[in-house]
C-alpha cells in the first residue's frame, strides 16, 4: 500500500508529470479567488451603492476581463496559467516529439495560447452565466411568473429537467479523466487540456533560469519606437503588461489571505462563527412617518411603491424592509439587483413572501 501511495504521489517522475495533488491544488486556487473577490465587492457595494454598485452588477464581466489579462500574460510569458505558474508547472505542447522541448520563457504558440485562454476564461464565464440562468428560471417556475399554458414555460421546464443530467455528465467526464490520470492511463488530468493540445509538466532548472534571465533583461532590451503606430503599440503593450503584472503580483501576495476568506465563509464554518458572534434579537423598528413629498413612497400603506396599486401577494425585501407586490419587486430586483427605494444591492433570494391571518 505504501509503495502504491508513493507511486500516486510521484506520478511518473521520468517525464516530469505532476502528481494529482499538484494539479488539483492549482485547479482549486482560481476557484478560491473568485468567491473571495466577490465577497469583497459585495461588502463595498453594500457600504456605498452609489459608488460601488456598478462593480457588483457587472462583477462577472469585470472578473472575466481581469482574468483574461492575467491568463494571457502568464501563458505568453511563462507557458502556464497563473495558478499553474504559482505551483511551478508549465504547459507543454503535444505532438512535438521530434522537436526540442520549448522553454517556458518562450510562451505558448498562438494556437495553443488562445485555446487555453478560451478554456480558462470564456468557458468558466459561460458556466457561471448558465448557472445564474438556471437559478432564475427555477425562481420563476416556483412562483409561476409565466402563464401555465405558455410555450416558454414548457421549454424552460424541459431545460430545467435536463440540466442536472447534463451537469452530472460534465462532472463525470472530469472525474473519469482524473481517475485515469491517477492510474497512469492518461497524460491529462482534465479533458480541457487535451482539447487545448497541451499537457502539464514541472518547470525544469533550465526553465527557471530562462525565466529569471528574461526578467533581468527586459528593462535593457527596450528600444525607441520609430513611427507613431509603433509608439502607440508599444505603450498599449506596456500598459497591458503592467496591468497583468500588477494583478498577478497582488494575487500572489494575497492568495493565502483569499484562501483564508474561503475557509472563513465556508458553510462548514458558519455554525462556529454564529455561535461566537451571536447577538440578541434586535427590537422592532420605530414607526416612521411617510414623507408626503417623496415620489417613491405612496401615502397609503397598502399600496405598492412600484405599481401604485393595492398590493397583491405581499412580499418584503429583506435588504431594506419595504413591502411590494411580488411580481413587481421580483422583476425589478432581477433587472437592477437593487432595492427600488433605498438602492441597496440585493438579490432575488432576499424576497420573503408575507402571509396575513386572513389568508
Amino acid at each position: 500500500m505504501a509503495e502504491h501511495g508513493a507511486h500516486i504521489t510521484t506520478a511518473s517522475v521520468v517525464d516530469d508529470q505532476p502528481s494529482i495533488f499538484e494539479v488539483v491544488a492549482q485547479d482549486s486556487l482560481m476557484t478560491a479567488v473568485r468567491p473571495a473577490l466577490q465577497h469583497v465587492v459585495k461588502v463595498l457595494a453594500e457600504s456605498n451603492p452609489a459608488h460601488y454598485g456598478f462593480f457588483w452588477r457587472w462583477f462577472d464581466e469585470i472578473f472575466a476581463l481581469l482574468d483574461l489579462l492575467l491568463q494571457q500574460h502568464f501563458l505568453s510569458k511563462t507557458s502556464a496559467s497563473f495558478s499553474e505558474n504559482f505551483y511551478g508547472l508549465k504547459r507543454i505542447v503535444m505532438g512535438d516529439t521530434h522537436k526540442p522541448e520549448r522553454l517556458a520563457s518562450a510562451g505558448l504558440p498562438k494556437k495553443q495560447l488562445w485555446k487555453s485562454v478560451m478554456f480558462l476564461v470564456l468557458l468558466p464565464y459561460l458556466k457561471v452565466k448558465l448557472e445564474k440562468l438556471v437559478s432564475s428560471l427555477r425562481e420563476e417556475d416556483e412562483y409561476s411568473i409565466h402563464p401555465p399554458s405558455s410555450r416558454w414555460k414548457q421549454f424552460y421546464r424541459a431545460f430545467l429537467a435536463a440540466y442536472p443530467f447534463v451537469n452530472m455528465a460534465w462532472e463525470g467526464w472530469f472525474f473519469v479523466q482524473q481517475l485515469r490520470y491517477i492510474l497512469g492511463r492518461a497524460q491529462h488530468h482534465s479533458p480541457l487540456l487535451r482539447l487545448a493540445g497541451v499537457r502539464l509538466g514541472r518547470l525544469t532548472v533550465q526553465d527557471i533560469q530562462a525565466l529569471e534571465h528574461r526578467g533581468a533583461e527586459a528593462p535593457m532590451m527596450q528600444q525607441p519606437a520609430r513611427s507613431v503606430g509603433e509608439k502607440i503599440k508599444s505603450v498599449l503593450k506596456k500598459a497591458l503588461g503592467g496591468a497583468a503584472l500588477s494583478l498577478s503580483t497582488g494575487l500572489s501576495v494575497g492568495v493565502f489571505f483569499l484562501q483564508f476568506l474561503e475557509w472563513w465563509y465556508s458553510s462548514e464554518n458558519q455554525e462556529t462563527i454564529k455561535s461566537l458572534t451571536a447577538l440578541p434579537t434586535p427590537p422592532p423598528p420605530v414607526h416612521l412617518d411617510y414623507n408626503s413629498d417623496s415620489p417613491l413612497l405612496p401615502k397609503m400603506k397598502t399600496v405598492c411603491p412600484l405599481c401604485r396599486k393595492t398590493r397583491v401577494n405581499d412580499t418584503v425585501l429583506a435588504t431594506s424592509g419595504y413591502v411590494f407586490c411580488y411580481r413587481c419587486v421580483f422583476n425589478y430586483v432581477r433587472s437592477h439587483q437593487a432595492c427600488p427605494i433605498t438602492g441597496y444591492p440585493t438579490e432575488v433570494q432576499h424576497l420573503i413572501k408575507l402571509y396575513s391571518p386572513e389568508n
